[in-house]
């Protein structure tokens, strides 16, 4: 599995959710730059963001995931 495959799928899924991936195989790091995502609950978030990745954890083809979570300005200040 490719990082961009896993962004494209994501961006697709997530509306007015921007994706940076790191990683490849089976082991991703996710940073989502989304004002919505980053309103929830930590818990809310995550089962969002495991929504869209269920099937290829399901299959194997995802194993590890960390996610990170940022505001718009926090992800602008923080670049």
């Amino acid at each position: 599995m490719q990082a961009l495959d896993v962004k494209r799928h994501l961006e697709s899924q997530l509306a007015d959710t921007q994706v940076e991936v790191e990683g490849e195989g089976c082991n991703f790091t996710l940073n989502l730059i989304s004002d919505e995502l980053a309103a929830l609950r930590p818990v809310q978030r995550q089962q969002r963001v495991y929504a869209q990745l269920n099937h290829w954890i399901a299959d194997g083809s995802m194993h590890a995931v960390t996610m990170n979570f940022f505001s718009r300005a926090a992800w602008a200040e923080r670049n």
